[in-house]
């Protein structure tokens, strides 16, 4: 990518002014469907409830009681569970005011779940990884543009406010030239061959459940790396526990890691010719940026350190993103387009042969 430019999603979004007021309606109120009632849809449920123009409607699980204990603590009108006659889904699917579906599953689940919502005429947003491999995505995508409806996967980070405002630093050439990107993400979590993480049928481990995250930032600073390297430690359960991959971009160059097995930093450093952006925490939903300007290195001034707001969750963004594109009739979102959730499935595919890691998936 030429010296001053970014990533077209990153122009996107520093252009989309709905952002900065996502509690603002941009339209009519549409109504919701959530699948599945997982830790994830616990935390963005209420940002979607916070949106003046979205209505709850309906909730699904496998189990109807916990559908209606979600749908009682979160003020959802239905709750589908499995009966005799239909899945939960399939009843969620069935249901006319439901417009739009948050889906919450694990990753193994998401091509099976959103291929049904799409069928039956409901625009769809996917928790990340939109599915397991690209050939399933490509058949997702196939399917939105089939049937006419929405489709976005749920790359929060590209929509909130900490990011927006570092790659506006970014834009306006605060960096100078960019570098290189490093970053990090991950915890040491033990063991547990019931939990999601660690199921490889779910799409367990650091590739598809984290790596999006710091290659959100090379991508936006960076751009497409010209080639990568790529090293992992596979655990017994037969997930990725520790991934780290070295990319060039030509111009650049970045090392991003994920991790199950250790207690690392969160964080992204961003260098320049004229200075350093370090984003501290959360990288995905980033609220405090430090920023050293190199003549402030020279004279070893202190770096600037900004404190983002954030409203919510930090759901709120990516939600706010999707019902005004719903609203305004758009097949999917200029901040988090079709073909950059294929670009990132596809390097994972090409990772995962790298390393020796499969998955039910591959076979269909």
């Amino acid at each position: 990518m030429p010296a001053g430019t970014l990533a077209p999603f990153v122009a996107a979004s520093l252009d989309a002014a709905h952002l900065d007021e996502p509690l603002s309606p941009t339209g009519r109120t549409l109504g919701w469907g959530v699948v599945s009632t997982a830790d994830i849809a616990e935390k963005v449920v209420p940002d979607i409830a916070a949106l003046p123009d979205a209505r709850l409607v309906a909730v699904s699980s496998r189990d109807q009681h916990r559908a209606e204990d979600f749908a009682r603590r979160h003020g959802v009108e239905r709750a589908y569970g499995n009966s005799a006659g239909a899945t939960g889904l399939e009843r969620l699917a069935a249901d006319p005011e439901v417009e739009v579906a948050y889906v919450a599953t694990p990753h193994g689940y998401h091509h099976r779940d959103v291929s049904a919502l799409l069928r039956a005429g409901k625009h769809v947003v996917c928790e990340k990884a939109l599915a397991m491999t690209a050939a399933e995505v490509r058949d997702l995508q196939d399917l939105a543009r089939e049937h006419g409806v929405f489709l976005m996967e749920a790359v929060w980070t590209r929509t909130t406010p900490g990011f927006r405002t570092a790659m506006g630093w970014v834009r306006a050439g605060r960096l100078g030239r960019v570098h290189s990107v490093e970053a990090s993400i991950g915890m040491h979590r033990p063991v547990d061959p019931a939990h999601r993480l660690f199921r490889n049928a779910d799409g367990g481990g650091v590739l598809l459940d984290m790596m999006v995250y710091p290659l959100t930032w090379t991508g936006a600073a960076l751009g497409t790396p010209r080639s990568w390297s790529a090293r992992a430690e596979l655990g017994d359960t037969a997930v990725d526990l520790d991934t780290a991959l070295t990319l060039d971009f030509g111009h650049g160059r970045g090392h991003v890691s994920g991790t199950l097995a250790a207690t690392v930093p969160h964080q992204v450093v961003i260098s320049g010719t004229e200075g350093w952006l370090r984003v501290d925490g959360r990288i995905n939903c980033p609220t405090t940026l430090v920023l050293q300007s190199a003549d402030g290195a020279r004279e070893r001034a202190a770096p600037v350190v900004e404190h983002v707001e954030v409203t919510g969750g930090g759901y709120v963004y990516e939600m706010r993103e999707a019902t005004r594109c719903i609203q305004q009739g758009l097949p999917e979102s200029p901040v988090i387009p079709w073909a950059d959730s294929l670009e990132l499935v596809e390097l994972f595919d090409r990772v995962r042969e790298r390393i020796g890691l499969s998955y039910p998936n591959d076979r269909r």
